[in-house]
């Protein structure tokens, strides 16, 4: 059964998914594409986790999730998605990197995709790809939220 429940961080309300005892979807609610139809408002103990580690994650206190994930995608998408997650707190890479890195150089633009559909914000850190030059580009919740993450990060690793 899919279950949502709704929380606001410094950033804005996120809705927090589950489906079948894992974390499904962590979404912006500013973002009109991410309907929740066929889900089940209510907050569960593993989404409670969730939102738990969201406030650490924004209070400077976590680095790293410890949740079971089940984002659905296609398995080049999961790819990226398990690469996005060995990228270190405070750091960013370019989608080039993220494209050598699970085997495919030449596919900076599918990895590009993939990180835009990414279901699972923040948790799985598509903030922490930028473009080749170093410049912000796209991002879900909009390029200043992109912007709040990665100084959040860069903040708590300096103090």
């Amino acid at each position: 059964m899919k279950k949502v429940f709704f929380y606001y961080f410094p950033i804005g309300g996120i809705g927090i998914a589950e489906d079948s005892g894992a974390i499904s979807r962590v979404c912006f609610a500013v973002n009109s594409k991410n309907n929740f139809n066929g889900y089940t408002v209510t907050e569960t103990p593993l989404i409670e986790q969730t939102a738990q580690q969201l406030a650490e994650y924004f209070a400077g206190k976590r680095e790293k999730f410890d949740l079971s994930l089940a984002p659905n995608g296609t398995e080049f998408q999961r790819s990226v998605w398990r690469a996005l997650q060995t990228i270190p707190f405070g750091e960013t890479r370019s989608y080039g990197e993220i494209a050598v890195q699970i085997g495919n150089p030449k596919a900076c633009r599918a990895v590009g995709m993939a990180n835009n559909r990414n279901p699972i914000a923040i948790i799985i850190p598509c903030h922490r790809v930028i473009g080749r030059d170093g410049s912000l580009v796209g991002y879900d919740g909009g390029l200043d939220i992109k912007k709040y993450l990665l100084d959040l990060e860069k903040t708590c690793i300096l103090a």
